[in-house]
């Protein structure tokens, strides 16, 4: 456990365990030097605690650089319920939880991340005040899916082969959740073609009616022949098989930890794919959380999540002009950020 945390820079770990709710959850602390550590509660049901202190630690430091390069004076941290396998208490289990959270004294912030909704942020809201996504703020995902969309066009703009515009251009989302079907939206607003995937029937089917979207199943929608790849379910997605069997220009979408491995971003790279680097690419839901503490405006917010594209662009020129994949150009430069005192207030 000390070196996954050695690795990932990690400040701290805690761990909670509540007998009444079934509560086994941790928060993962990753950095606190430009504020403080703010990411999404996720709750699914994982196989071991090892892989949820695994999801956690990664999912934190995703946090902290996507604040860094999003310009933000806040920390990354990350949340993640084991989900109970019996049945359990939703409001029981969110309350011991939101207690967790305010043990800590306001160093992490929690939010809304998968498997949890606004009414849970609700819940926690009645034990601590160190949470947004209630319901007085509202949900991230559309700010997640305009940061992403900005993210799509950055990459049109540095592929010659494209035509620079998303109209008849073909775009597969893989999963269709709230950001997912967000963007499928705005895409369709935008004359994209589709092609989607889920493992819910009903949201496929919506996207089908409204959308005109192709739907095609989940174990093989990255297999899709297309312009743009956008994974929007959970992480883990490129792997050196799954690389070898894309057929598109570029990957942008608004899962976290979408590379199994950093030398995922060299296969990419080799392959002439070209990869925006998910915690920068999805950071519009981040900013939107942010909005809240930092006091911003909507107009304010929106500023900030337009300039993903122009950051992208700056990772693409450097991309092209180093020989570097871009995931690596992207840790350089929120390292730089998060731990380079003279870096310190460079704003992305």
């Amino acid at each position: 456990m000390f070196s996954q945390i050695i690795e990932a820079q990690v400040n701290d770990l805690h761990f909670k365990f509540d007998e009444v709710s079934g509560l086994r959850s941790i928060i993962a602390i990753h950095n606190t030097q430009r504020g403080p550590a703010l990411g999404g509660c996720r709750i699914i049901p994982y196989s071991s605690s090892q892989d949820a202190i695994r999801d956690a630690i990664r999912l934190a430091k995703g946090m902290s650089y996507k604040a860094a390069l999003a310009g933000l004076s806040l920390g990354g941290g990350k949340a993640v319920i084991m989900e109970p396998e019996e049945p359990y208490s939703r409001k029981q289990l969110f309350t011991a939880f939101g207690r967790f959270v305010d043990e800590l004294g306001g160093r992490y912030i929690t939010a809304m991340d998968s498997g949890a909704t606004i009414e849970d942020m609700d819940v926690i809201a009645q034990q601590s005040p160190h949470v947004t996504c209630t319901s007085s703020t509202g949900s991230p995902a559309p700010f997640t899916a305009k940061g992403v969309l900005f993210g799509i066009e950055a990459c049109l703009k540095s592929l010659p082969k494209l035509s620079g515009s998303l109209s008849g251009l073909c775009v597969a989302v893989q999963g269709l959740g709230n950001v997912g079907y967000e963007l499928c939206g705005l895409l369709h607003q935008r004359g994209a073609r589709l092609i989607v995937a889920d493992i819910d029937e009903n949201k496929v089917n919506a996207c089908v009616d409204l959308f005109g979207a192709e739907a095609v199943s989940t174990d093989t929608i990255h297999k899709a022949s297309c312009d743009i790849f956008s994974p929007c379910g959970l992480g883990g997605i490129l792997t050196e098989q799954s690389i070898s069997e894309l057929q598109c220009h570029a990957v942008a979408g608004a899962a976290n930890n979408q590379l199994l491995t950093p030398e995922c971003g060299y296969l990419l790279f080799q392959r002439g794919i070209l990869y925006a680097p998910d915690y920068l690419i999805n950071a519009g839901g981040l900013i939107f959380v942010a909005m809240e503490h930092q006091r911003w405006s909507m107009e304010q917010a929106s500023l900030h999540v337009q300039r993903i594209e122009q950051t992208l662009l700056k990772i693409f020129k450097k991309e092209q002009q180093s020989g570097q994949p871009s995931n690596i150009i992207a840790d350089q430069m929120a390292n730089a950020i998060l731990f380079d005192r003279s870096s310190s207030q460079t704003s992305a």
